[in-house]
């Protein structure tokens, strides 16, 4: 079965979509191990986490299509890796690995997909592979629900991230002291029973204080 080759604006897409989501599954992870309070940590255990992390978001990156030839962006997108010699063949792990180290120069990498023929960017060409309109493409419905539920999903995150660290920051705990010991505050608005799930507010530092 002959196919078609994926155009060069689903592949730029399905690139930028598995680029948050790996980058969103790092912080998540980083998140989760470390707790909201990292970024106040003096111990040196969260630089140290986070260097660890870079390698791991590597691996993840650059075998982001071993099932199949297909990473979630490109599953999103509805296009799919094979060889080069053959149209119904997925590359080699090693192969798929391999085709996308070079995205660490992505630059270039975008100047060679624009001008060759066969729409392949410089991995494509070491690793003998070319990338595919998927004939096998999971329903169009599906794929938007899923690309609506990750959105929801990544937001949800965001609000809690923001939330937590901003609850766990020394400026909150000196902003809730404060607040707790004044006694105008506690004739004007009586007992305080909760501080609301998403504090609002500013801080302002100059020369270092604040």
């Amino acid at each position: 079965m002959e196919l078609n080759l994926a155009s060069r604006k689903r592949r730029f897409v399905a690139l930028i979509i598995d680029y948050y989501l790996i980058t969103f599954l790092l912080v998540s992870i980083i998140f989760l191990f470390l707790g909201p309070e990292f970024i106040e940590r003096e111990d040196g255990v969260s630089f140290i986490f986070i260097v660890l992390s870079i390698p791991l978001g590597l691996i993840f990156y650059f075998g982001k299509d071993a099932i199949n030839g297909v990473s979630f962006g490109k599953w999103i997108m509805g296009i799919v890796v094979r060889k080069e010699s053959s149209s119904i063949e997925s590359p080699s792990l090693i192969n798929l690995f391999i085709r996308n180290i070079t995205l660490i120069i992505w630059p270039l990498e975008f100047i060679v997909i624009i001008f060759n023929k066969n729409k392949q960017r410089l991995g494509d060409k070491i690793a003998k592979t070319l990338v595919y309109k998927n004939p096998n493409k999971t329903k169009k419905l599906t794929r938007i629900l899923s690309v609506i539920g990750l959105g929801i999903i990544f937001f949800a995150f965001i609000l809690s991230f923001v939330a937590s660290t901003l609850k766990t920051s020394n400026a909150y705990k000196l902003a809730i002291t404060e607040i707790e010991n004044n006694n105008d505050i506690k004739q004007k608005v009586g007992e305080i029973k909760d501080y609301g799930w998403m504090p609002t507010g500013n801080v302002n530092i100059t020369n270092g204080e604040g």
